[in-house]
């Protein structure tokens, strides 16, 4: 299998993997994985889910943010709404049918988003740690004096990034696109499934995250949490994906079924 690009007019063009549907396989709804804040299409459970789903011969799609992995674009100069634009010019150009997402921390942000505008095609959202809202929180609840000076006087702070040597940079038009673009102070109209797998250990993102956005949802029995209690944040250990493969798998048949 071959990186792809998907071109675009004015805009970053974006590199992703796509796995065709074959056999029994097309009548599953194709699966779009959106990874995480500055994370990239070759993690492990973007992986994972590819090989799932070409051994259940199920479409999937795999792609890089504008700014992210192997897309163009500069990091620093994106926003959620931007990543959201990206996912949602993917579904229209390079899937069709019904779509199952998955979204991984922010990822995870970006799949609600997606399934409140795409609601036609989206049939079911999986969230591996879902971070809807993390950039006001970030703001509102951790950010020092000295941080919040900085994003008025050269519009962006630095701190240290546990996952690289590259330092995570902030920018203040990252917080105020963040704020246009939050879930949980509205009700969210999504009709379809919600599957939300949150480890009790994750240092990123609250457990009790989970709850806030199932009791966001309108339907509040769509939506269904399932907390870890060893889980971290990146929730790849087998057992997890043991997990997320399960969830999948009863949303995909279901749809199918449908």
């Amino acid at each position: 299998m071959s990186i792809e690009t998907l071109q675009r007019s004015g805009k970053p063009s974006l590199s992703y993997y796509r796995t065709e549907a074959r056999d029994s396989g097309a009548k599953l709804p194709t699966v779009l994985f959106c990874g995480g804040f500055r994370s990239d299409m070759e993690g492990t459970k973007a992986t994972f889910l590819e090989d799932l789903c070409q051994t259940r011969g199920q479409a999937y799609v795999r792609f890089d943010y504008s700014g992210h992995g192997v897309s163009e674009g500069d990091f620093v100069d994106g926003t959620i709404g931007d990543w959201k634009n990206d996912t949602l010019d993917v579904i229209d150009h390079l899937t069709s049918g019904d779509l199952i997402i998955i979204g991984s921390s922010m990822g995870g942000w970006i799949a609600l988003l997606a399934a409140l505008e795409r609601a036609d095609r989206i049939k079911g959202v999986i969230g591996i740690a879902a971070a809807p809202d993390f950039t006001r929180e970030i703001r509102d609840e951790q950010l020092n004096d000295g941080q919040r000076s900085l994003l008025e006087t050269q519009g962006y702070f630095e701190e240290p990034n546990e996952y690289s040597d590259e330092p995570y940079k902030f920018t203040k038009k990252l917080f105020d696109d963040g704020d246009a673009h939050c879930l949980l102070d509205r009700t969210l109209e999504i009709n379809a499934p919600v599957r939300l797998l949150q480890g009790m250990k994750d240092n990123a993102v609250p457990w009790q995250k989970a709850h806030r956005i199932k009791n966001a949802m309108a339907d509040t029995e769509l939506c269904e949490v399932f907390l870890i209690e060893t889980g971290d944040h990146s929730l790849s250990r087998p057992e997890d994906l043991n997990l997320l493969k399960e969830q999948l798998i009863e949303l995909s048949d279901s749809v199918a079924a449908s």
